[in-house]
């Protein structure tokens, strides 16, 4: 399928979204809030690949949302209607919410490949990621509090489980400029490389490594690793119990080792497509 706001291809398990808007410097225009979920959405529920990669054409990974998507909203509504005019804006945001809550969502791992800057509604979007990774170039920033707002599609609730608490508070009261090399000291990103060719190929060479695993065995980690990150030891203790006592594969395992034995790579079945709701 094509898309406007960018290009799409998957090859050898590898999924790859690369944003093609570089003159525009990849902003979110009204089109990307309905394609991205929309195109991971696809992905995800039709298994049609073991980890999805997120990237950017240009110098820029994103300045962040395009000023048309302010405008669909509700903040010139009359001050008689306004009451009633946030009512119907909560729910604007709350569908710019979802489009970023699907890479979460997404049964398969979601890496981002961020060069240049990564600004505004670009911290919510790679905060929802599994994986962040960098360019010596890349630089992160809550543009929205230098702009009079409060981010308001995902970077509070992630961010601060990402980084310690003190940065996030930081980066959100400053909306400092935050450089490769300190997003990489404070765990935003998990490796930081010296070139934009050199980002994407580590990346791809990441990706790789990820889709020749069990897919069974990868979207379990994810799950796991969510859940834990919004619950208890307990809880979460008790979760992977259930999950391996139901979805633990002997195959999987007994293939791995004989593959091994074999000097091959094993091979594994795929995720299935989940079937449609009436």
């Amino acid at each position: 399928m094509n898309y406007s706001c960018f290009k799409a291809d998957i090859s050898d398990g590898i999924a790859h979204l690369r944003f093609s808007r570089p003159d525009k410097f990849n902003s979110f225009i009204p089109e990307f809030w309905r394609e991205l979920p929309e195109a991971v959405t696809e992905i995800s529920e039709n298994a049609k690949a073991r980890v999805i990669v997120l990237s950017a054409e240009g110098k820029h990974f994103t300045a962040g949302m395009d000023i048309s998507v302010f405008m669909s909203g509700a903040l010139d509504a009359p001050p008689e209607n306004r009451e009633v005019a946030a009512e119907a804006f909560r729910h604007h945001v709350k569908a710019l919410q979802a489009t970023f809550s699907a890479l979460e969502n997404a049964r398969q791992p979601v890496l981002a490949a961020i060069q240049g800057g990564t600004i505004g509604a670009g911290v919510d979007l790679v905060s929802a990621c599994d994986c962040r990774y960098a360019s010596a170039d890349a630089f992160f920033c809550v543009q929205e509090t230098a702009i009079g707002m409060t981010a308001d599609v995902g970077t509070f609730p992630r961010l601060a489980k990402i980084i310690p608490e003190g940065w996030a508070r930081q980066m959100a009261y400053t909306a400092e400029r935050i450089p490769a090399a300190k997003a990489k000291e404070i765990g935003l990103v998990n490796e930081v490389f010296d070139s934009h060719d050199g980002l994407l190929s580590g990346v791809m060479e990441i990706a790789g490594k990820i889709a020749a695993h069990s897919p069974l065995a990868v979207t379990g980690c994810k799950q796991m690793i969510n859940y834990a990150r919004d619950h208890s030891t307990a809880d979460t203790l008790d979760y992977i119990a259930l999950w391996n006592a139901a979805m633990l594969r002997a195959d999987d395992i007994k293939e791995s080792y004989i593959a091994k034995s074999e000097k091959r790579d094993p091979a594994f079945d795929e995720l299935k497509p989940l079937k449609k709701s009436l």
